[in-house]
């Protein structure tokens, strides 16, 4: 069964490896496109995150870095990888392809230079997220102890964002930036959170966060990372993964769930999920538990049936 993976790190870790790692095969990559085609991940998407401690004035430079290994190492060595431009793109995948789109884990590279998330958006970045857990100039992140909301300039992005039909991902921020977000964003979705009633950690969303999430159309993409699954804890089954799942359902959202493993970005894994060439092992643990249509719908249907409306960009 296809599947589209809302977020995954391999840009990071293909960045940090200074050409060391091949995106083909290298076993140090969680989804590496042996492992992607192995697991039948049809869409992946691959995260632009800048850590914290690179220099505010460097951090541009950094991006676009990460962005030219995507187009180097993922996109012209691996003619099967295609990359996703734009929505009507998703419907062009042919057997054996497997699309590739560029998202970006927070607003930190722009600084505050709305021209820069431009240029982004013409290299290919469709979805953005404000922050990463800490605050920028755009909003607070869902570490911030101020736990402010959005900034004037956090809605000029969203705005920005809105205007391109692009995603604007509430997974890293703050309540208070959550809600605003809700407010001023046509097309929120969550990237990777879980439920923050059964795991209590800053980054997992609450039932009324879910609830209104749903109400707007958006996704919520469940993320595959032990302590965002189990409080406290380190480790991690699939079932475990599905209570999270079965939350979500019971506030309406079967027809708005997702999968976002966060692989190449955690350091602990669920039990026989440890990378993307296991990924049909979560797809039959949930057939055992959803009827086939329910199932197709989180793995790839869901977030293809709730996408930005295919319509011409307002000027």
């Amino acid at each position: 069964m296809n599947i589209i993976d809302f977020h995954c790190d391999a840009l990071l870790k293909l960045y940090e490896s200074k050409g060391t790692l091949s995106f083909a095969s290298a076993p140090e990559l969680e989804t590496n496109k042996e492992r992607l085609k192995q697991g039948k991940v049809k869409i992946q998407c691959f995260a632009i995150f800048i850590e914290p401690e690179i220099p505010s004035d460097q951090k541009y430079q950094a991006a676009l870095g990460q962005v030219d290994l995507f187009y180097s190492e993922v996109l012209r060595k691996n003619p099967e990888m295609k990359h996703i431009r734009s929505w009507e793109d998703f419907d062009r995948l042919k057997d054996g392809e497997i699309g590739a789109m560029l998202t970006l884990e927070g607003v930190d590279a722009i600084g505050n230079d709305l021209s820069k998330l431009h240029i982004l958006h013409q290299l290919g970045v469709m979805s953005v997220g404000l922050t990463w857990n800490t605050a920028n100039l755009a909003a607070d992140g869902a570490g911030e102890p101020r736990g402010g909301g959005l900034t004037l300039f956090g809605k000029d992005v969203v705005g920005f964002l809105n205007q391109y039909q692009m995603l604007t991902d509430v997974s890293h921020l703050s309540e208070m930036a959550f809600w605003d977000v809700m407010e001023t964003a046509e097309y929120p979705f969550a990237s990777h959170s879980n439920s923050k009633e059964l795991c209590n950690h800053p980054r997992n969303l609450t039932d009324d966060q879910a609830t209104a999430m749903f109400e707007k159309g958006g996704t919520i993409h469940m993320v595959y990372n032990p302590p965002f699954i189990n409080t406290d804890q380190y480790t991690a089954t699939i079932p475990d993964l599905i209570r999270h799942i079965d939350r979500f359902c019971s506030l309406g959202g079967a027809k708005q769930i997702g999968l976002g493993s966060d692989f190449d970005g955690i350091s602990t894994f669920i039990t026989d999920l440890e990378n993307a060439a296991k990924s049909q092992n979560l797809i039959n643990e949930l057939l055992k538990h959803y009827n086939e249509e329910q199932v197709r719908g989180f793995a790839f249907d869901n977030f293809m049936n709730h996408r930005p409306p295919l319509r011409q960009v307002r000027k």
